[in-house]
């Protein structure tokens, strides 16, 4: 480790973790302000998230801003049309939000996402037997003993946005299911040993992870491993939140206009620094993850 790994794995980690809590105010105050039309807000959200997408996957020569815009790209995607998709499902059938002590516990579009179980698992073994740069489908590669037969896949390498844009919205959609399912009183409960292991081993995970990250010499390469080091340790930001050791005021950004701006504008300065300072970038069109 050096100063140069140590500042881009801290300053990766902190761009990432700015965007967590954002996703959840973008999420609510769409819903809240357009109400009616909060829908139509969502799809348009989607679409931005396309557009800077295909932005991205044009910037593919600048690393560090490709791989910023498949990031954006990821949360708005997820958050426009995957969680209000869920959402339209579950007012469209009345689904019942779940209540701990006269409170919403669960809200009921959370309830329809683990019907996505399924679906996940497809996927992930889709990734498992593919040719992939993620450290944790190469190690169970390895592990399994297939590893050398996957490598020997040949094709188009996908772009730096497109890679970051999918594995964005696959570890969210992944940790989602996780906590969902340890949240279900019929499987674990919020005060289940199971609960407690996924949130004390989700900061555990994510430590070890950092301890990588803070090693990683470029910058663009920190951003793309900074994602699943962020939301792993979401996982345990998520749980104490829902055992209430703390206020989620990304939840309530009407509440707390002026907190929830602070992380806005920080995001705003990450980013100008981040892709018009010459330090963290890099013009390469033969990158390994």
């Amino acid at each position: 480790m050096n100063k140069v790994g140590l500042r881009n794995g801290l300053l990766s980690f902190l761009l990432v973790l700015i965007l967590m809590p954002i996703g959840h105010a973008i999420m609510v105050l769409n819903e809240k302000l357009l109400l009616g039309y909060k829908y139509e807000g969502a799809l348009f959200m989607g679409l931005i998230g396309i557009a800077i997408l295909v932005w991205g996957i044009k910037k593919n020569s600048s690393p560090t801003f490709a791989t910023i815009l498949g990031f954006l790209g990821g949360v708005l995607v997820w958050t426009g049309w995957v969680e209000f998709s869920f959402m339209w499902i579950a007012e469209k059938n009345n689904v019942a939000n779940l209540i701990i002590d006269n409170e919403i516990a669960t809200k009921r579009e959370y309830l329809v996402m683990m019907s996505s179980l399924g679906l996940l698992c497809t996927f992930y073994f889709f990734y498992l037997f593919s040719r992939t740069n993620c450290t944790f489908y190469i190690w169970q590669q390895k592990y399994f003993g297939f590893r050398e037969d996957v490598k020997t896949q040949t094709g188009f390498k996908k772009p730096l946005a497109l890679s970051t844009f999918i594995e964005t919205i696959m570890i969210i959609w992944t940790f989602y299911v996780v906590l969902l399912l340890v949240y279900d009183e019929d499987i674990a409960g919020q005060n289940h040993i199971a609960t407690y292991i996924v949130a004390y081993g989700s900061l555990l995970w994510s430590l070890y992870l950092l301890s990588k990250l803070i090693r990683i010499q470029s910058f663009d390469y920190a951003i793309r491993y900074a994602v699943p080091t962020v939301i792993i340790f979401w996982n345990f930001v998520e749980v104490l939140g829902r055992w209430d050791m703390f206020k989620e005021i990304w939840v309530y950004p009407l509440e707390y206009k002026w907190q929830v701006s602070v992380f806005f504008i920080i995001l705003a300065v990450m980013l100008y620094v981040f892709i018009k300072n010459p330090t963290f970038s890099r013009k390469n069109n033969h990158l390994a993850d």
